[in-house]
């Protein structure tokens, strides 16, 4: 069963990052991805996040693609201009990716090539809506295609940031609904209740809401987030588990393994599985799972 065939069902997906390598050995990205293939619906390949530059994110899906693993590639505003971008949406959808999910892209500024400039050429709803128009048969100058694309077309959603009211994370998340996409990923989430304002004002059995958990490394990356990510709340109640467990590792392992058994039985649209250069511990935190 396709990851659009679960959501459209209402069962619960399960998606995990899978980044490509900053190379062309794909080698450790294959292995990562098989070991966990029977329990993962889809691998959700970032485009170069944090602006670090690394294999795109069309190619690593063609990659897990043509090894029989279905992927869902990022595509951003950040580095094409709208030519670009569509192009390389015709490309995926002929090779055979179906799944997209359309981010702005961080600012090269916080990335490994700081010369670089951003494109934005268009923002984040404009892209939304070439994906949509796309797959009613025309490029964004209004011309016919020779073949339409289909597309399960995702976004993020901000739900939990600090900076935003819920309304406005509502509101903005509609938009993005009306422009074309048909779930959306959360930032990552650690304590339910950080997001409980946005999940008042929506219908979360119509909106396919989609959290991110995030495998922590260490004490000192959850004191960082907790610190100076404005969009993911860590209570102090788990920095100190982390700081008084005796296996550091293996308690945020625990630590996700239940994050991601309260999103299923809150029932949420699935989950994904974010480990950041640890995937080959995917196996052990679903097994836990």
């Amino acid at each position: 069963m396709t990851v659009k065939q679960k959501l459209a069902a209402g069962e619960f997906a399960i998606l995990a990052e899978m980044e490509p390598p900053k190379g062309v050995d794909v080698s450790q990205m294959i292995a990562n991805a098989k070991r966990v293939k029977g329990s993962v619906d889809a691998f959700v390949v970032p485009e170069m996040s944090n602006a670090v530059m690394r294999m795109s994110s069309l190619g690593g899906g063609m990659i897990l693609q043509s090894n029989g693993m279905e992927a869902v590639i990022q595509v951003n505003c950040r580095d094409r201009n709208r030519i670009a971008l569509q192009a390389d949406l015709l490309a995926a959808n002929g090779c055979g990716i179906y799944n997209v999910m359309a981010v702005k892209g961080e600012d090269p500024a916080y990335g490994d090539h700081h010369q670089a400039r951003a494109v934005y050429d268009i923002d984040l709803t404009d892209l939304l809506k070439a994906i949509n128009g796309l797959q009613q048969g025309r490029d964004m100058a209004g011309i016919e295609l020779k073949g339409s694309p289909e597309f399960l077309v995702g976004s993020t959603i901000d739900a939990g940031a600090r900076d935003k009211s819920p309304e406005l994370i509502r509101e903005e998340m509609f938009q993005k609904l009306e422009a074309g996409a048909t779930f959306f990923i959360s930032p990552p989430l650690f304590d339910l209740s950080s997001i409980e304002p946005f999940l008042k004002r929506i219908d979360r059995q119509e909106m396919k809401i989609i959290p991110t958990v995030l495998l922590l490394k260490s004490l000192g990356m959850a004191r960082y987030i907790s610190r100076n990510v404005g969009n993911t709340f860590i209570p102090d109640t788990l920095i100190q588990r982390i700081q008084e467990a005796p296996d550091k590792i293996r308690e945020c392992l625990r630590i996700a393994s239940e994050m991601i058994t309260t999103i299923k039985a809150e029932g949420f649209s699935g989950v994904l599985l974010s480990t950041i250069g640890w995937e080959d511990k995917l196996p052990e935190l679903l097994k836990r799972v």
